[in-house]
Order: C-alpha cells, then sequence, then structure tokens
C-alpha cells in the first residue's frame, strides 16, 4: 500500500502546457503515473503528445474532473497564480493538490491552505518536491528511477534530503515519500504524514527529516510519544548554521535557542526517535532498526 498517492490515483496538471508543466509531466509519465490531463484555460480543446500517451488539455479543474475522474491535482503554475488554481481545485472538489511552485506569498499560503482544508482538499507543499509511491505513482518533481518499493515511509522538509535518503536506502525501498516543503506554512505536516504511515499496514518503519526553524519537529515528537507505535528514524539539516542567520528554505528562522537543530534532536531523542548526525549515519540507524539490533 502507500498513503496519499496510489496506482489508481489519476493525475491532472495545473499549468501542463508551461515549460517546468511539460518536463515534469514526461517525466511522471515515465514513472508510471496516470496523467489524465492538463488545465489550461487558453488551451483548452487541445492536447499535448508525450510519445506514448497524448494528454488532453481542460479549460478548469472541473472540466477535468468531469472528463477523467481526477482525484490529483500538481500545481506547476507561477507564484502569483498559486492561490486561484489551488482555490480553482478545491472547489472543483480535487482530493490532493500538489503545489510544487517556491516562492508563494505566504499571506497566500495561509488563505489557500486553509480553503482548501474547509472543503477536504489535501494540498502538500507549496515549495515542494511532491510525493512518490515507488512502482505506483509519482506526482511531482521527485526522481523516480533512484529507489524501489518497499517498507519505509518518508516525510521530509527538504527535497535534496528527500532525494538522498531514498538512494542511500534503495536497496530497502519505500512505501511512500512526502516532501510536505520548507516554507513557513504548508498544507501538510510532519503529523499529517506520521499518522498516515502509522495507518499503513506495508510501512514498518518511518523516516522523519527536518530542519532549524519553527517547531514542527517539537510538534512532531509530542505525537510520536503519544500515537505513534512504529519506529521512527529522524534527521535534522541545520546543525551547523551560523547563530543568527536565516538558512536555506524561508521557514528556517531561528529565535534563540528555539528552532534550533539541538533542540529539535533533543525533543526526537527524547521520545525514543534515533536522530542521525549525517544523512548517511540516518541511513545506517534504519538499516540498525529494520534489523532489530537498534
Amino acid at each position: 500500500m502507500a498513503i496519499y498517492l496510489t496506482q489508481e490515483s489519476r493525475v491532472l496538471v495545473q499549468g501542463m502546457t508551461g515549460g517546468e508543466g511539460m518536463r515534469h509531466t514526461r517525466r511522471m509519465l515515465a514513472a508510471g503515473t496516470d496523467v489524465v490531463g492538463g488545465v489550461n484555460p487558453r488551451k483548452a480543446g487541445r492536447s499535448v503528445d508525450f510519445g506514448e500517451r497524448t494528454v488532453p488539455v481542460f479549460g478548469s479543474v472541473a472540466e477535468g474532473i468531469a472528463a477523467t475522474g481526477a482525484d490529483v491535482s500538481v500545481v506547476f503554475v507561477p507564484p502569483a497564480f498559486v492561490r486561484a488554481a489551488v482555490t480553482e481545485a478545491a472547489d472543483a472538489g480535487i482530493g490532493l493538490a500538489v503545489v510544487i511552485t517556491e516562492g508563494v506569498p505566504v499571506h497566500d499560503s495561509v488563505a489557500c491552505t486553509a480553503y482548501a482544508a474547509a472543503r477536504g482538499t489535501r494540498i502538500i507543499g507549496p515549495n515542494c518536491p511532491g510525493l512518490i509511491s515507488p512502482g505506483q505513482s509519482n506526482a511531482g518533481i521527485i526522481p523516480a528511477d533512484i529507489t524501489k518499493p518497499g517498507r519505509i515511509g518518508l516525510v521530509s522538509k527538504s527535497g535534496t534530503l528527500t532525494y538522498q535518503l531514498m538512494y542511500e536506502l534503495r536497496d530497502i525501498g519505500f512505501s511512500t515519500c512526502v516532501g510536505i516543503g520548507g516554507d513557513p506554512v504548508v498544507g501538510t505536516s510532519h503529523i499529517d504524514c506520521l499518522a498516515a504511515f502509522e495507518n499503513d499496514p506495508d510501512t514498518e518503519l518511518v523516516v522523519l527529516i527536518g530542519e532549524i526553524g519553527g517547531d514542527a519537529e517539537e510538534r512532531a515528537a509530542a505525537y510520536i510519544r503519544d500515537h505513534v507505535t512504529k519506529p521512527v528514524v529522524g534527521y535534522i539539516a541545520g546543525f551547523t548554521a551560523p547563530e543568527g542567520r536565516t538558512m536555506g528554505h524561508a521557514g528556517a528562522i531561528v529565535s534563540g535557542s528555539s528552532g534550533t537543530a539541538q533542540a529539535k534532536k533533543e525533543a526526537l531523542e527524547a521520545v525514543g526517535v534515533r536522530v542521525g548526525g549525517t544523512p548517511t549515519e540516518t541511513a545506517s540507524l534504519v538499516l540498525a532498526a529494520l534489523e532489530g539490533t537498534a
């Protein structure tokens, strides 16, 4: 099994006819994703030939859902149009919207994630690599050829570290890898994914990747203590970040001891999560946990 995205998922791409949309739609199709349509009001009625598959373009998400039964949207539109795109998808009743776009204004992220949640639409992102259930479906920009189906679940703020852990643990493989995004406001949290992985019978262990800034990892630690029975291995990016500077993602803002890598590490370790000092050490901890030697 998997969480959020399976081989049954039917995917629309908002912004498919743009440069990034075209490139990554081709990659998603190559990974086996059931891309059933694109959305562009100015090109409605046309279609795009991707070689082995020709994908129709619809004028709206609602038209795409009506014609194809789509239940997932991947959003490749400029930052200024993300709020409208997400609102349209939520109004149409899409179940999952994966917002790849970076640079979305925070007030737009607040507005559209709240709007979507009120209408039962889950948002992944913004500013994220998307999610992949290897061997089933890939919604976003995660490379599909660096791992295989397996028994690890992964939730990460960082796209690059998502890829690295997928590659380092490729011999075991993953049920689903979710890049939730590193912005201050995102639609799906570590906790949401932990709950989903806890309920997925094919996920045996969860890897949680965090980074400096905010308190998402501390809140995840409290949730793990109270609700998660499966082993969790963690990694926090930012131990070497200079004090007083904002590093990397917009969400990586540290105030005093709050939001530091050390504070997050201590919170996770206090509830039994083993935290690696490097991605490679983290992978070794995962192997040890799966072998029962941790």
